[in-house]
């Protein structure tokens, strides 16, 4: 055993672990110490499974074989790690549930971008196979703040390439199929019979974009081995350390490639796009983009065509910053709705209760109680499994969506790397002028909300405060803005626009037109321009 002392700055975890420049975590000392802060603070993990795996990203082996090495000094007695280092976040979420494990670290910076001078990230999911509640993780940054030392063993590294089982130390280490466990539990959830007619049929078609990332083999097994579909359904499906030099992010920026596919006059019928570490998605219909929001809502108003979901829904959950299209849908059902933090631990806590069965946030995520992380394959999954049934198109099943429940004109403007001391500064002006503003009439209406979000666990009873401030209209309208921790460089002000339409035919589908009101209400409560220095969003969703 190897005991280094290396007295190493505090480092606090966010809600979706650790994220910095690779640069940083290849610091000497800086990935150790946050492992084993990690380790020293878990209890009873003696002789215990963990899971490890990530999404390919540039140094993902390295900072494994760092993983295996501290593990084993610190007792654990069982390592199962994908192979090729490679595990979608749903699906080691799913081999923590099935093999029973302690928990897992996941080697991910999710939508960032990769390579030498992209980004890298940690972070902990627990054993019910989601991500470290926050006790935990304040607990850990504490321990970071005082650590001296991390312990290791002396062991050539481990074959990542290789299924089967070696040791490291006295530690066994299992390298298993990436995509099996997860691929299983589709078939158990969606009706493969349906798509893979839909996809035989020869008048439909589809396209996958992996954008190089961790879901490119998960979609090859599932959509080409399985399902049928022809190999060239999936594009840029080799997951690659810098993600092709792209943004692995589903969003019309940055997955421009897919959005020009899919409104050129061959377009397919459905295309579909992931994220860095699989757990986000982007639906397109042939020229229709549909807003995450808006996918979460019909994917619940649609279950009952689903075997996994056929039984019905127990309740439903968004995140705050996610369009109310889901709470019609609930209130249709008769089912209850749940408005969370930002942060799938929040769900996570409702799914274990057995309160929820969907849940959803508007940064493209969406999942069910099968995982306990929102699951990018999962979800379109859950499309094709409905296309298949209804035999419409993906536009024509949304405006049927719109015509039954009203829409929610939504859009998400992000501005990506501003000042965080400027950043900072507008949101704590923004949240003095709060008070004032109930009863203020604007272009959208007259204010009747104005509050920064709190929110107490309808399970622990724990309280989380300062997620975004909400401004909300007598006519349904709302803004809200949030600062994003994302990000590695600078701040992320995320700016929430929606607009409540029962009248559908009102504004087309120009969802920047329909809201212009509300961008110009955001501008003059916020100053955004004249803070940040940016007349435009870096990404408008």
């Amino acid at each position: 055993m190897i005991v280094i002392t290396t007295p190493i700055a505090g480092q606090r975890p966010g809600t979706s672990g650790l994220r910095k420049s690779v640069q940083v975590f290849r610091q000497p000392g800086y990935l150790e110490n946050f492992v084993q802060s990690l380790f020293d603070v878990l209890e009873h993990h003696k002789g215990a499974t963990l899971v490890v795996g990530g999404d390919g990203r540039y140094f993902n082996d390295q900072a494994i074989q760092t993983v295996l090495r501290l593990a084993a000094a610190n007792g654990f007695g069982r390592v199962l790690v994908g192979q090729g280092g490679i595990l979608s976040t749903p699906a080691a979420s799913a081999v923590i549930r099935s093999r029973k494990a302690y928990g897992g670290i996941i080697l991910s910076a999710s939508h960032n971008p990769g390579g030498p001078e992209g980004d890298f990230g940690i972070k902990y999911n627990a054993g019910n196979g989601g991500p470290a509640p926050e006790a935990l993780t304040e607990a850990v940054y504490r321990r970071t703040q005082s650590i001296e030392r991390y312990l290791g063993v002396e062991s050539p590294d481990v074959d990542l390439g290789t299924l089967g089982n070696t040791l490291v130390g006295g530690m066994a280490v299992e390298v298993i199929d990436p995509v099996a466990t997860h691929a299983d539990l589709m078939e158990t959830l969606f009706d493969f019979g349906a798509i893979r007619r839909l996809l035989g049929s020869g008048s439909f078609r589809m396209r996958f974009d992996a954008m190089h990332a961790v879901t490119g083999p998960y979609a090859h097994e599932v959509f080409v081995k399985r399902l049928g579909a022809p190999a060239a359904s999936v594009v840029n499906g080799t997951p690659l350390p810098d993600f092709g030099g792209g943004h692995p992010d589903p969003n019309p920026t940055y997955a421009a490639e897919l959005v020009a596919a899919m409104f050129a006059a061959d377009a397919p019928d459905f295309g579909a796009a992931s994220d860095g570490d699989g757990d986000r998605n982007m639906i397109v219909g042939r020229r229709f983009i549909v807003t995450p929001s808006d996918s979460l809502a019909v994917l619940a108003a649609n279950a009952q065509l689903v075997p996994g979901y056929a039984a019905g829904l127990k309740g439903v959950a968004r995140s705050m910053p996610t369009s109310a299209a889901v709470d019609a849908v609930a209130a249709a059902l008769g089912i209850p709705c749940f408005e969370t933090p930002t942060g799938w631990k929040f769900f996570g806590n409702l799914l274990d209760a057995g309160r929820i069965t969907l849940c959803g946030e508007e940064s493209a995520g969406t999942g069910s109680d099968h995982v306990r992380e929102k699951d990018g394959l999962w979800a379109v999954l859950f499309w094709l499994n409905v296309l298949a049934v209804r035999g419409e198109s993906v536009e024509a099943i949304v405006r049927d969506h719109w015509r039954r429940f009203g829409r929610h004109v939504y859009s998400r403007h992000d501005y990506e790397g501003v000042d965080a001391a400027a950043a900072t500064a507008l949101m704590a002006r923004l949240r003095e002028a709060l008070p004032g503003l109930p009863g203020q009439k604007f272009s959208p209406g007259t204010v009747t909300l104005a509050d920064d979000f709190a929110y107490t666990d309808q399970v622990d009873g724990s309280v989380t405060t300062g997620q975004g401030l909400r401004i909300g209209f007598d006519n349904g309208s709302r803004i809200v803005f949030r600062l994003s921790g994302t990000g590695t460089e600078g701040a992320t002000l995320r700016v929430y626009l929606e607009r409540f339409e029962a009248d559908v035919q009102r504004h087309g589908t120009d969802a920047q037109q329909a809201l212009a009101g509300l961008i110009a209400t955001a501008e003059q409560l916020a100053g955004i321009a004249a803070t940040t220095g940016r007349t435009q969003p870096t990404v408008i969703t």
